[in-house]
């Protein structure tokens, strides 16, 4: 997008066309804007407009621009932390009920996909968290026991049935997530942008929010061709925020995952190689992601920026592991690289944030946003239609705090990436 075949890399050459859209010319009204075209945004204007709510959608750049068009496409259920932990930091009734929204967030995700028919390489298989070594088995026995003390599908596989799964004898084991799956993330943003369109909504592109003033009563939102008034203000802008909202973004440190994708392999492989089609990752701190596409092709992901000396770094880095775990696949060459940012809050859990009267937002999915995007975008929904009260969110209604030593960390964690994949 915007020229650099390096900021969504495979996905926007596979993706399905976005819906037809131009930049916002002139004033207008409406009963709420949305400013963002990720997961969430795009779900809280399907849903308002859904509800016969007159909304219009202003996205900087172009639909699925940021985190929702760059990441793995993993849909998770439940977020990074463990759920004992969420529920130490949370308290035990939100805690409880933020787990068991996101542990149902996958089954809406693919309730949506079906809904609108959103061609979008939907895999409904499971994801599986993959052990390396004693300390990644005791972590995934302690995260099985956790969820299955709440119900939930999750099954620990011994390092025998990790291998069938995967197609490699690297892991000590894994946890199979049949809650979880796989889309195409891009492809996902899109249609669910045409599906907003079908149903009512406006959208936007080309058309970033530079000031947000009072008119009365009301909101005016400023772009530089436009501007929209709207009584109620949705931000969905995550860890790509800017001003009037740059606070969103400092609160949050940033974390640069790329990955790679080769062709497609021979049939022979893709029968041997993640043969179900699950996504995996493995429990390094700087770990490993996996997972095929429709067509194929095997896409190795990990921590890490493609600029500067990190392109060379976590190029050579994705080649050698790639050899290691599946050497079967001989010469490694890669056809399309990409990467983005996730935006990490200090306890690696959203935001839900009243920043001023009628102007509301849920940020900060640390690396879990396709599954609490959308579902959070409903949430935003229906409380700007007075369907729901702050109270009854999961989350706590907070103040925006900036992290602590924010560049420094990540300054580290981009060069700390560099380092660990120079390592043979």
């Amino acid at each position: 997008m915007l020229g650099d075949p390096r900021s969504h890399g495979l996905w926007e050459t596979t993706a399905p066309a976005a819906p037809a859209t131009a930049a916002l010319a002139g004033d207008c009204r409406t009963d709420v804007v949305i400013v963002g075209g990720g997961y969430t945004g795009l779900s809280a204007a399907l849903h308002l407009a859904e509800s016969g709510a007159d909304v219009i959608l202003l996205e900087a750049a172009e639909i699925g621009f940021g985190g929702a068009g760059r990441n793995v496409g993993l849909v998770n259920a439940g977020m990074w932390v463990q759920p004992d932990v969420l529920v130490g930091t949370m308290g035990p009734e939100r805690g409880e009920a933020l787990l068991d929204l996101l542990g149902d967030a996958p089954r809406a995700v693919f309730d949506l996909i079906e809904k609108h028919a959103i061609d979008c390489e939907a895999v409904r298989s499971g994801t599986l968290h993959c052990a390396v070594g004693s300390s990644g088995l005791r972590e995934l026995r302690e995260r099985e026991a956790q969820w299955r003390r709440r119900g939930a599908a999750v099954e620990l596989l011994n390092a025998a049935q990790t291998a069938e799964k995967t197609g490699t004898t690297a892991f000590a084991a894994s946890l199979l997530d049949r809650r979880a799956g796989t889309i195409q993330p891009l492809a996902y943003a899109r249609g669910l942008a045409r599906a907003a369109i079908a149903a009512g909504a406006t959208l936007h592109t080309g058309s970033r929010a530079d000031r947000l003033e009072r008119s009365g009563a009301d909101w005016r939102l400023a772009t530089a061709q436009g501007s929209v008034t709207a009584a109620r203000v949705i931000v969905a802008t995550d860890a790509y925020s800017a001003a009037p909202w740059s606070n969103l973004r400092r609160q949050q440190v940033k974390l640069p995952f790329f990955n790679f994708a080769t062709p497609p392999l021979a049939e022979d492989l893709q029968r041997k190689i993640l043969p179900e089609r699950q996504g995996a990752w493995d429990t390094r701190t700087v770990l490993t992601s996996l997972r095929l596409d429709r067509a194929g092709r095997l896409i190795v992901g990990s921590v890490g920026a493609l600029r500067g000396s990190g392109v060379a770094v976590h190029r050579a880095w994705a080649k050698r592991a790639l050899r290691r775990l599946f050497p079967e696949i001989g010469a490694v060459r890669f056809e399309a690289e990409w990467f983005g940012t996730i935006g990490m809050t200090d306890d690696n859990l959203p935001r839900f944030h009243r920043l001023d009267d009628n102007v509301i937002t849920i940020c900060g999915y640390n690396g879990r946003g396709i599954a609490p995007g959308t579902v959070f975008g409903r949430w935003l929904a229906d409380l700007a239609l007075g369907r729901v009260r702050d109270g009854d969110c999961p989350l706590p209604c907070t103040v925006p705090r900036d992290a602590r030593f924010r560049l420094l960390r990540e300054g580290a964690i981009e060069f700390g990436a560099q380092l660990a994949h120079l390592a043979p």
